[in-house]
């Protein structure tokens, strides 16, 4: 039983199942016929994979080039570094050196803020990881809403900007222009929807059963079978509309109560994949500063965007779920990133 290659996705998960049965790290080795220092570092570290260090050949970037990147950045304002060395068909330079060459000419924007984790809400993510270490997450709907405004994303967009310059100013529409809410959710390897939450309705608990109804019920969960919707798993997030009395009660009549409606911890959007989709989504759409001139323009570039999005990505995020609860297991109830 010598160190040989990385864990398999099935190892992981099988890791994952016997912790919670209360095997010992010495007994999961056995049982897995791995060593057991590899099952160890993966307890300690649930998604850790041994580094490969690759040399590659340092890219040396000329006086021209640098003139036509410090012009890039400056055409380009909160655009990646790969998209401003791209646009100057500059390739073969590592990440570290673009972000060195650009701190001589440029600045970044500060990163979003964390969720605000008091001394309950980490007790209540421990609790809900412990409740949740047997389950099949394969068989869990992750669901969520995004908003996607006219003049790209909301609070959280950074980027390279050019020394001596201002960050872009969004453009003043009158009413402030507005934005397209989004629901969707996915499963295994399969996105549901996206769905549009009609312009000018306000989601409470009344309308947003009947944007169910209208949509995720009608258009795909009743083209399921049977057996299908028996072992499913709804998770919604706590938003008042969704966790109200008046929504759980109609989930309920649908079927989706007690062990099918998953249970969710308070300030916990690092722990939903789906998060990691509207990620996705966002920067395809507002990509090197694309901005929209209407409702409906911004709504057909979020469905292009789901449509790019294939069935492999979506797998990778819902299978990220048993390192997840490992993460904050180990963190004890701390946040873990997305």
């Amino acid at each position: 039983m010598g160190q040989k290659k990385d864990l398999t996705g099935s190892e992981k998960s099988k890791i994952v199942r016997y912790l919670a049965e209360g095997c010992s790290s010495l007994k999961i080795a056995k049982l897995l016929k791995r060593d057991h220092r590899t099952i160890k570092r993966f307890i300690q570290n649930s998604q850790q994979g041994r580094k490969k260090r690759v040399e590659k050949p340092r890219r040396k970037i000329t006086a021209h080039e640098l003139r036509k990147v410090k012009r890039a950045a400056a055409k380009m304002p909160l655009a990646t570094s790969l998209a401003i060395f791209q646009s100057c068909n500059i390739t073969g330079v590592p990440k570290s050196t673009r972000c060195a060459i650009l701190r001589d000419m440029a600045k970044v924007r500060k990163a979003e803020r964390r969720p605000p984790l008091n001394k309950t809400h980490k007790l209540k993510r421990q609790d809900w990881a412990k409740k949740y270490l047997k389950t099949d997450f394969s068989k869990v709907l992750w669901t969520d809403e995004m908003r996607v405004s006219l003049d790209g994303p909301d609070g959280w967009a950074r980027g390279w900007i050019g020394k001596g310059q201002r960050a872009p100013v969004p453009l003043r529409r009158q009413q402030g222009g507005g934005g397209v809410l989004v629901w969707a959710g996915i499963i295994k390897d399969e996105l549901v929807g996206p769905f549009q939450v009609e312009d000018g309705v306000k989601l409470n608990s009344q309308s947003y059963c009947q944007f169910l109804e209208d949509t995720f019920f009608k258009q795909w969960y009743r083209k399921k079978s049977a057996s299908f919707k028996k072992n499913m798993i709804f998770m919604q997030d706590n938003a008042p509309s969704h966790a109200s009395k008046y929504s759980t009660a109609w989930l309920a009549r649908k079927g989706i109560k007690e062990e099918k409606l998953m249970t969710w911890p308070p300030c916990s959007p690092d722990l939903n994949p789906i998060e990691n989709l509207w990620s996705i989504i966002k920067c395809e759409i507002y990509k090197e500063g694309k901005r929209y001139t209407s409702l409906n323009s911004v709504w057909e570039a979020v469905v292009a965007a789901a449509r790019n999005v294939d069935g492999e990505q979506i797998k990778t995020l819902t299978e990220s779920m048993d390192g997840r609860l490992l993460s904050v297991l180990a963190k004890k109830g701390g946040y873990i990133g997305r």
